[in-house]
């Protein structure tokens, strides 16, 4: 399946159970840029709009460019996001035409050295990954990301390593590193859900029945007063040249 086709029949799920990212990550990505209301800033394979609107709620003006229709289709409006089709390599956005280009929790799935010409030729100097994975010193997370790693279909997991080493090598600038904690409480749908939005985790058959069952008795193992805390941690990677 081709990434641009991959998160198609589960963009309400993923719209409903991925989390935010922790307003330290934004501010990190920001840092410097001054005003964030005279800025115009693409976000890169936007999905269904969680980290445009981040970004948006600061008051800039953010053009969230994603190939898949039905991911579109699931944005919630935002007065500062205006949505295109596009994708990494091919954005539509003219040359230097944006004062920032980010890829949230997107670009694995990038073809990197055309996405970075793509990102060099549009933005004026400054672009961002932002990357969260699972805090598996937490006993629960751990026991999480064995169920996910149990029934993954793919090499999704490897494939996010891969694309946080590759913007660190970001060719011809300075790379900046930083790590943000934060945590997602879910009740039991919740927690169906989260594993539901993940594209490399089965959605029908006998394997997601027995995901189901897995998860299902993970909740009874770990969940306090109703609910379970996922640990995470979110990855901040800025270019500038």
């Amino acid at each position: 399946m081709k990434p641009t086709e991959r998160f198609g029949d589960r963009a309400a799920t993923y719209a409903a159970n991925r989390p935010v990212y922790p307003p330290a990550a934004i501010d990190a990505v920001l840092a410097g840029l001054g005003d964030p209301a005279r800025l115009v800033i693409a976000d890169v394979g936007a999905g269904t709009g969680i980290s445009a609107r981040l970004f948006a709620d600061r008051g800039a003006h953010v053009i969230a460019i994603e190939p898949n229709a039905g991911m579109r289709a699931r944005a919630a409006a935002h007065p500062h996001v205006e949505w295109r089709d596009g994708t990494a390599e091919a954005t539509g956005l003219e040359d230097q035409s944006v004062d920032l280009i980010v890829a949230c929790q997107a670009f694995h799935w990038f073809e990197v050295p055309a996405a970075v010409a793509e990102f060099r030729r549009v933005a004026r100097g400054r672009a961002a990954l932002l990357q969260y994975e699972r805090d598996e010193r937490d006993a629960f997370t751990k026991s999480y990301g064995d169920v996910v790693r149990a029934y993954a279909t793919d090499q999704t997991e490897w494939w996010r390593r891969d694309g946080l080493a590759a913007f660190a090598a970001f060719p011809g600038a300075r790379v900046s590193r930083a790590v943000f904690p934060f945590s997602q409480r879910l009740d039991r749908n919740g927690l169906i859900g989260r594993a539901a939005s993940s594209s490399y985790l089965p959605s029908s058959g006998a394997a997601a029945e027995q995901l189901h069952r897995d998860l299902h008795a993970l909740f009874e193992r770990h969940a306090r007063d109703g609910t379970v805390t996922l640990l995470m941690e979110t990855y901040v990677l800025v270019a500038e040249w």
